[in-house]
């Protein structure tokens, strides 16, 4: 399942190169410790001259200190300067010369279901993986997240988090986010999501200017919610966040969002985020144990909750 440069048409030498490594430490007491972890590693892909590495943003979430493992060894100390929340991309700069090449990116809208792609993680061929797309739809994740339209290849790499998702033409089309397995038909498919590059362009000399996105904060709720059979579930709250403070219990459904009602995970979010930026009141209809409760959720900035980086 590994390329081998006769089988494409692109210099596979230097796109393995421009995939290193990502090793990130984040503090003890960090905000998101308890579900991220404290020692997180992944990958990253080289798509700036001076080195600038894009990566998924969970890894380098309240970083306290990043390095950056080339394929030939060497170690460079990084530091985390961008992680944006809608699209989930992270942005790090290295400390020092990485002296690695760029991977163009290329576009999302290149590659579609049932076309062969490339995910290459760090650390040479051995860990880069032949796949297919096998489907581009929208995804919405439980920690408030929502993509119009992500990327699923298939079969998974094990190294997903950070991976590079590359096409026939050797450009970069996507970064790896998550392992998944769906039915597919009568098929379970395991596989792995991917963020669209194409997300990046349009807020990338902001992320780089002032380490966020230009848009407003959209209003966070600290509510971590599944689809199940009997509706929208919250399976867990963040501790002293915004709908904890409200009143929201791990167990309630979600029935309504205001006057609208939901039934679905993007519905959901789209109903909140339509209700103006963070610090919007919200007012959110439960059931709770079949009794409909009523709470008004003063909803907070995610970024609040964390913790700064360390300059360097």
């Amino acid at each position: 399942m590994q390329p081998a440069p006769g089988e494409v048409r692109f210099d596979l030498k230097a796109a393995l190169d421009a995939v290193v490594g990502l090793r990130a430490d984040i503090p003890d007491d960090a905000f998101t410790a308890p579900i991220l972890g404290t020692e997180r590693t992944g990958c990253g892909v080289v798509i700036g001259e001076d080195g600038l590495v894009l990566t998924i943003g969970y890894l380098i979430t309240e970083a306290e200190s990043i390095w950056l493992t080339a394929n030939d060894g060497t170690v460079t100390p990084a530091h985390g300067i961008a992680f944006d929340f809608a699209t989930g991309f992270g942005l790090v700069m290295p400390l020092g010369p990485l002296r690695l090449p760029a991977l163009a990116r290329g576009s999302a809208s290149s590659v579609a279901a049932s076309d062969d792609v490339f995910v290459l993680g760090s650390g040479g061929r051995s860990h880069a993986l032949k796949a297919t797309i096998f489907a581009k739809r929208e995804f919405a994740g439980y920690w408030e997240y929502l993509l119009d339209e992500a990327l699923f290849a298939t079969p998974a790499h094990p190294e997903w988090s950070g991976a590079a998702l590359v096409g026939d033409d050797g450009r970069l089309v996507g970064i790896g986010s998550l392992l998944v397995q769906e039915a597919v038909g009568d098929d379970v498919v395991k596989g792995n999501m991917f963020v669209p590059v194409d997300l990046l362009a349009p807020i990338l000399e902001d992320l780089l200017r002032t380490g966020r996105s230009p848009a407003p904060p959209r209003p966070w709720l600290g509510m971590y919610t599944a689809e199940t059979p009997n509706g929208l579930v919250v399976n867990g709250l963040a501790s002293d966040g915004p709908a904890d403070k409200a009143g929201a219990m791990p167990g309630d459904v979600v029935v309504a969002v205001g006057d609208q009602r939901v039934a679905e995970l993007a519905e959901l979010y789209r109903a909140i985020w339509s209700k103006g930026p963070a610090g919007t009141e919200v007012a959110l209809t439960l059931a709770r144990d079949g009794t409909p409760l009523r709470v008004l959720v003063h909803t907070g900035d995610r970024r609040d909750f964390l913790r700064k980086p360390r300059l360097q």
